[in-house]
């Protein structure tokens, strides 16, 4: 790609026109349920040890008080900072909703998540504002929401491949979208807060299985923040960042998908078309089918743990290569490991962010299933593309039996099987435990299924309020 493609002005110009009477009653139906996952990935994550140390951090450097800082009570900080901490509650678990693609050519981790950066960068600026409603809320969400996932769209499975996380890069354009949105930015200045936001994109993948993975989120949020402020005030960038030789696509992933381009942003919202996938495990997307047909296999044959000789597990290289530790040590790994997360589901029949901890995952049990679990490339299921998530498991057992399953290729969660309100709200209140106490989930949810009535949104914030007085560790200096 040698010549502008004028992605950058067609960003600018949806995002300037984007209104809420835009929003389909079914754009408006999904958003909210993506807005009450999210509420309570925030919560979930505000009690992870990598959230605590990042809000004490903020804490320290402290500031103008614009927005809550998620975990640390009434305390408030700059809006940027906020989104730091924020955007990587939201993704912490790595349980926030996932961008759904029918082009085949697009492995699952291609896409982004796609809900984090621009929520987190309307609820910040929303505070720091003053006076915006649920309408505008909504609005600037929608917006960032649908400038990231066609940027994320049109994107070559290369940006990816080279070892970008999509959610970390792309994200920020969508909170820079979205706060752009709140604030009002046009014309030159909205151009200039892409432009920014496009030398900001960041995350690589060596960091999947880390604290620092949920950060890219986190980053991107307050890097999309920065970005639509800093333009504000004037600050400059080129007006056509993400085109051209030197731009975002060209940089990122050596290109883009041009035939896409005529789908415009907007002409059709992502969220309703093809639309999300609201995960129903705290884990890489590419494991759920294959958990949920561990969990199959398990409950049909009503299999023991002590029962358990082998599990083979054998997919192809879209789901072996991101899914990358044969021994997970810790929770951040198990996300990252199929032998932990099958191991998980032999041990407990279920595997929800309770499990998710060191001790469990470190614990003889697991050690020793997971030591018992082979992960293996299938060339069979590798040919056929990488469109659906496919993969078999097999497990032999003490008594000789052989049980084999093969993972249901019509993702639980996805658009053409997606997870029920109820099921929804269960998720929301597990997420919430321990946070925030049963009333206050209970108004949290009324007012998210209301959001697009509130008055102001300060209404909504009130109730993510909870401390973890946490035992701030101190930096460590040259004297220690």
């Amino acid at each position: 790609m040698t010549e502008l493609n004028h992605v950058t002005a067609s960003a600018v110009a949806f995002i300037e026109r984007a209104s809420y009477d835009d929003l389909s009653a079914e754009a408006l139906r999904i958003g909210r349920r993506c807005i009450i996952d999210t509420l309570g990935l925030y919560l979930a994550g505000g009690l992870e040890d990598s959230v605590r140390m990042l809000a004490a951090d903020a804490a320290e450097t402290g500031g103008k008080a614009e927005a809550l800082l998620i975990g640390r009570g009434h305390t408030r900080v700059p809006a940027a900072l906020a989104a730091r901490v924020l955007g990587t509650a939201g993704h912490a678990h790595d349980w926030d909703d996932t961008q759904v693609s029918n082009d085949p050519r697009h492995v699952y981790g291609l896409l982004t998540h796609p809900s984090v950066p621009p929520l987190t960068a309307a609820l910040v600026l929303s505070q720091r504002l003053g006076g915006v409603d649920g309408k505008r809320l909504m609005l600037a969400f929608q917006t960032g929401f649908e400038v990231e996932c066609k940027i994320s769209e049109w994107m070559t499975p290369r940006h990816y491949r080279r070892g970008h996380h999509s959610s970390g890069t792309v994200g920020t354009f969508g909170a820079a979208a979205a706060a752009a949105k709140l604030l009002g930015l046009t014309g030159a200045e909205l151009a200039h807060a892409l432009g920014i936001a496009a030398s900001f994109a960041a995350g690589i993948r060596c960091n999947f299985g880390t604290m620092t993975k949920p950060l890219h989120v986190g980053r991107a949020s307050e890097n999309g923040v920065t970005a639509a402020l800093l333009a504000a005030r004037g600050f400059t960038a080129d007006p056509a960042a993400l085109d051209g030789p030197w731009g975002f696509f060209q940089v990122m992933g050596e290109g883009l998908s041009e035939e896409k381009l005529p789908q415009g942003f907007g002409e059709t919202l992502t969220i309703a078309e093809p639309g999300i996938s609201i995960k129903p495990y705290p884990s890489g997307i590419l494991t759920h089918q294959s958990m949920d047909a561990m969990l199959a296999l398990v409950l049909a044959h009503d299999l023991k743990p002590e029962q358990v000789e082998r599990i083979r597990f054998f997919a192809g290289k879209n789901i072996l290569e991101p899914i990358r530790y044969p021994l997970a040590q810790n929770h951040l790994q198990a996300k990252f490991s199929m032998p932990a997360l099958l191991s998980m589901i032999a041990l407990c029949r279920r595997a929800s962010h309770h499990e998710f901890s060191d001790a469990f995952v470190a614990s003889p049990a697991m050690q020793d299933m997971q030591k018992r679990t082979e992960v293996l490339s299938d060339p069979e299921i590798d040919a056929r593309g990488y469109d659906k998530i496919r993969s078999r498991i097999e497990v032999e057992t003490k008594d000789g039996r052989t049980l084999v399953q093969w993972a249901d290729e019509r993702y639980r969660g996805g658009p053409d099987n997606p997870i029920s309100d109820a099921d929804l709200e269960a998720k929301f209140r597990m997420c919430a435990e321990g946070a925030i106490t049963d009333g206050a989930q209970n108004r949290l949810l009324e007012l998210a299924w209301g959001v697009d009535a509130l008055p102001r949104i300060e209404m909504l914030v009130e109730q993510l309020v909870f401390d973890t007085n946490p035992a701030a560790r101190p930096l460590r200096t040259a004297a220690h």
